[in-house]
């Protein structure tokens, strides 16, 4: 297991209105007012201020840094998109998801270069845990955009802490979707665990992301794909993350564990149908946080992601997951910051949301109490457990 971080370090928070440039323009779900409002929000709470939190900007990623992950080609007709705004589809670049826009390739690197300082910082132990909401763009392919990502931030810093030393890092992926960008870029490398837990393929985009996909040859195992049914709840969606997390990180001893916290899988989302509460992914956060803690020596890169249900949920969800990583949980009863809640209505019009919370409970039952074979959540856990923890030299059944 990794040495402790030294007490003391601060956490790392990544934001500057800078990153705020990456914004596929009006009418489209990925909107960079959500970070904007996150940090806002998290700001109002307190939980920026002392000296024990940083907030740090970041410059663009050069092309050889993002040439660790991209083929030069494709960072060249990204730069193209931006300059002249040619498309070119073969690339992902110009389509309906990934519309093109001035900013395309200096907020893109942006944001890459912010996470992977923050990485490198968490790795070198100058901070204890760091936080880029903005990142998690998990989807970007080493030749191609994809479902609202250029770069794949999360992909080019594992890199670079592989890189820094690093032996073995673990990537945990909550977002509603497959995350199948990072999955493709480590595929065959047995130093980089990616675990994913996502609504089933067949409902959901990218189609992909099943207990069968386990890593290719040599690497068998290091790819976890957990794919739950359509409307899975709090209950369990948690359950399913603690019946696979947990023992494969801690048995494959990260350096370093980066997780991504697309908060796409609410019950209010308009592009999923998963059914998770702002509870249960405060949970999830924790949960992770805590196994940071245990496995990986209390490193921990955490970033952001999907979510597209406006300034009712992302902004709380990813406030909690700063106040986890700055060890300043916030209780989901707190009511939100009157400022706040004022800046968000005069921008926004009615604001559902009153509180942290949604007022849900988010307890479950762990997998020690036992398979239920009627259950299609069950069903979903035991076929990944059963691809995968043997390769892990894990029992499917008890571990």
């Amino acid at each position: 297991m990794s040495e402790p971080t030294p007490p003391g370090a601060p956490v790392r928070v990544v934001w500057s209105s800078e990153l705020a440039g990456y914004d596929f323009g009006p009418g489209h779900p990925m909107s960079s007012e959500r970070i904007d409002l996150t940090v806002a929000l998290a700001a109002g709470l307190g939980l920026l201020d002392g000296p024990d939190v940083e907030v740090v900007g970041s410059d663009e990623a050069p092309d050889d840094l993002l040439a660790t992950v991209h083929e030069r080609t494709y960072i060249a007709a990204v730069r193209a998109a931006a300059d002249h705004g040619v498309p070119d589809l073969a690339r992902g670049l110009g389509t309906r998801d990934d519309p093109i826009f001035a900013a395309m390739h200096s907020a893109g690197a942006r944001i890459v270069a912010g996470s992977v300082d923050a990485a490198l910082a968490v790795w070198e132990r100058r901070v204890s845990h760091a936080v880029n909401v903005g990142g998690g763009l998990h989807h970007a392919m080493p030749g191609a955009a994809s479902g609202f990502c250029v770069y794949n931030d999360a992909a080019v810093a594992i890199r670079a802490v592989l890189a820094a030393g690093a032996e073995r890092v673990a990537y945990v992926d909550i977002d509603a979707h497959h995350g199948d960008g990072v999955q493709a870029v480590f595929w065959n490398d047995p130093r980089v665990l990616t675990i994913s837990l996502h609504e089933t393929g067949h409902a959901l985009f990218p189609g992909t992301g099943y207990p069968r996909e386990v890593g290719g040859r040599g690497a068998e195992g290091t790819a976890v794909n957990v794919a739950l049914p359509s409307r899975t709840g709090d209950a369990g969606w948690l359950r399913a993350l603690d019946a696979v997390v947990p023992p494969l990180v801690r048995e494959f001893a990260p350096d370093l564990l980066v997780t991504q916290h697309g908060c796409d899988t609410h019950l209010s989302d308009p592009l999923t149908t998963l059914r998770t509460s702002v509870e249960g992914q405060r949970a999830a956060a924790a949960l992770l946080h805590d196994l940071a803690h245990e496995a990986a020596g209390g490193r921990w890169l955490a970033l952001g992601g999907g979510g597209y249900a406006g300034p009712d949920v992302v902004p709380r969800v990813w406030a909690h997951l700063i106040g986890i990583a700055a060890h300043r949980p916030v209780d989901p009863a707190t009511a939100l910051p009157e400022e706040w809640v004022a800046a968000v209505r005069q921008r926004y019009g009615p604001l559902e949301a009153r509180a942290m919370g949604d007022g849900r409970d988010a307890s479950y039952r762990s997998w020690s109490t036992g398979y239920d074979p009627a259950d299609d959540v069950d069903r979903a856990v035991r076929a990944t457990r059963s691809a995968v923890f043997p390769w892990a030299g894990l029992d499917a059944d008890l571990d």
